[in-house]
């Protein structure tokens, strides 16, 4: 694990009755934190502060009743693995974790500290009983519905309608990797796509698989929520202008990098939400009685930079439907 870091700071002034009452029972609650991106993620790291901003606004101040304990391992399974086991050790009031590979970790660790865990199918992957009643230690967020696969294609056939051969890049080692894959090969067929599976596992693949499909015209790819495509996603953007090849994001810091266009959930209020939970639960709720919400809203952005330097025009019916145009 790259570090433990513990933040002390200080928290907006309507914390410090709540803090005074905790400071005087002795209650000082423990927030793990188990982030598989490098520490040097800012996205993820502006994240992080909102979480605990949003905790500070709840009335957890870092001065008086809560400290946190920060894991960034990059997607290393064996890092994570090693700094989840340590967590558990800790006995912390409450962890929050990202990624679908980190879950079943949590199954094996622990049933008793509670986990808000951001993953794409809580459900189907069996980390809970149901979206309604998670049952067990787990609750969370998830950070996407199927379904947007097949609408990410369809913008990105839009946005290059030239487009006959798509590829669907991700981390095979995903728990839903395959969920990806049937989704993506059924919607690609509907729109006379030919689907290309594109599993990886760093940026050697990455290259690799974006290479290939420079070598024959018409191609494109799609990214859905995966770690080590986050982890990567300078590099990836940067590999897809290279090749001159046009791609679709699950989030707008794929477009702010370079990418194309992203379309996925509205994440800026989602750590805030995290943060509710997290304070629902050090205030005596049961994870298992906090239902897994799904994303409500999603944003579509586009960068026209990288669209002139790929050719292509993008039509008034998608400019419309964009959230944000980058320039």
């Amino acid at each position: 694990m790259r570090r433990r870091k513990f933040i002390a700071g200080f928290g907006t002034a309507a914390a410090w009755p709540l803090a005074t009452r905790a400071q005087q029972s002795g209650r000082m609650r423990l927030v793990g934190i188990l982030m598989p991106f490098p520490e040097s993620n800012s996205v993820m790291q502006a994240n992080i502060r909102a979480l605990r901003e949003e905790l500070a606004k709840l009335g957890w101040s870092e001065a008086g009743n809560i400290k946190f304990d920060e894991r960034w391992t990059t997607d290393n399974m064996d890092l994570v693995r090693a700094a989840a086991a340590n967590l558990v050790e800790l006995k912390p009031d409450v962890i929050v974790s990202v990624g679908d590979r980190v879950v079943p970790l949590w199954k094996q660790l622990t049933s008793s500290i509670p986990i808000v865990a951001l993953a794409s199918d809580h459900v189907g992957s069996g980390f809970v009983e149901s979206l309604a009643r998670p049952g067990g230690n787990i609750t969370g967020f998830s950070v996407i519905e199927f379904s947007v696969i097949g609408k990410m294609l369809e913008i990105l056939k839009r946005m290059a309608p030239g487009i006959s051969r798509a590829g669907i890049i991700y981390n095979p080692d995903n728990p839903v990797g395959a969920i990806y894959w049937r989704t993506f090969e059924a919607m690609a067929r509907q729109l006379a796509v030919e689907p290309i599976d594109l599993p990886v596992h760093g940026i050697a693949d990455i290259e690799r698989v974006i290479g290939s499909l420079a070598e024959q015209p018409n191609g494109g790819f799609l990214v859905p929520p995966d770690l080590t495509i986050g982890t990567l996603r300078a590099q990836s953007t940067a590999l897809a202008a290279r090749h001159g090849i046009p791609g679709i994001y699950p989030y707008r810091s794929y477009v702010v990098t370079g990418g194309l266009a992203s379309y996925g959930r509205e994440s800026a209020d989602l750590y805030p939400r995290i943060a509710s939970y997290v304070d629902r639960i050090l205030r005596g709720e049961k994870p298992s009685d906090l239902p897994i919400q799904q994303p409500t809203k999603y944003r579509l952005d586009i960068n026209l930079t990288t669209a002139k330097a790929l050719g292509l025009e993008i039509p008034p019916s998608v400019l419309v439907m964009a959230d944000e145009v980058i320039e």
